[in-house]
């Protein structure tokens, strides 16, 4: 039986060892990034999978550079803010304001690849977030920024209808709106 198990012991070795050289070879291949954060990522999903820890991250991989010049992170950015949104329920975080922020930046990402797919984006989380001013605005800056004036102005109205949060916020931005600037809040007002 020592005899066995000793064989055993020496296969898992062998096949631990080649299993992690095929690892970080292939981890060497697709990237040479070391801003993965596989590790981090996994722990997130497998214990809290909550929308604070999942904003922190996005956050923290966002500062690695600029998605609107670097392609490479701008795609990451993309693919890691679609796990978050994937991971997290709507129904159980709707109220969460990360959740909303995620959603967003999500969306506001998306706009720098296909303007089509981020309104679907916006939509869903003016859907699904209503209850901040932030989730309208953003939306309402995107369709300003595509020249669709009339449903920034709609987007608008119907924040204020439904009661977002702060109110302050929207009637900055409508003010902006009716004074025709190009950004509806300042970087100070967000």
């Amino acid at each position: 039986i020592a005899s066995i198990m000793n064989r055993v012991r020496d296969l898992k070795n062998k096949y631990r060892n080649e299993d992690n050289t095929t690892d970080e070879l292939n981890y060497t291949r697709i990237s040479a990034d070391t801003t993965d954060n596989s590790g981090t990522l996994n722990h997130i999903m497998m214990t809290t999978n909550n929308p604070e820890d999942w904003l922190c991250f996005l956050l923290r991989l966002e500062k690695k550079g600029l998605p609107q010049t670097d392609v490479s992170l701008l795609n990451r950015l993309i693919g890691r803010y679609s796990q978050a949104v994937t991971a997290l329920p709507a129904e159980k975080h709707s109220q969460d304001e990360n959740y909303a922020r995620i959603l967003v930046r999500f969306a506001e990402l998306k706009a720098l690849q296909d303007p089509e797919e981020a309104r679907d984006q916006f939509h869903l989380a003016r859907l699904n977030c209503k209850k901040f001013a932030f989730v309208h605005v953003a939306f309402a800056q995107f369709e300003l920024s595509q020249g669709n004036v009339k449903k920034c102005k709609q987007l608008l109205q119907k924040a204020v209808e439904c009661s977002a949060v702060p109110p302050e916020m929207l009637d900055i931005a409508l003010q902006n709106f009716h004074s025709q600037k190009k950004q509806l809040l300042s970087d100070e007002d967000k």
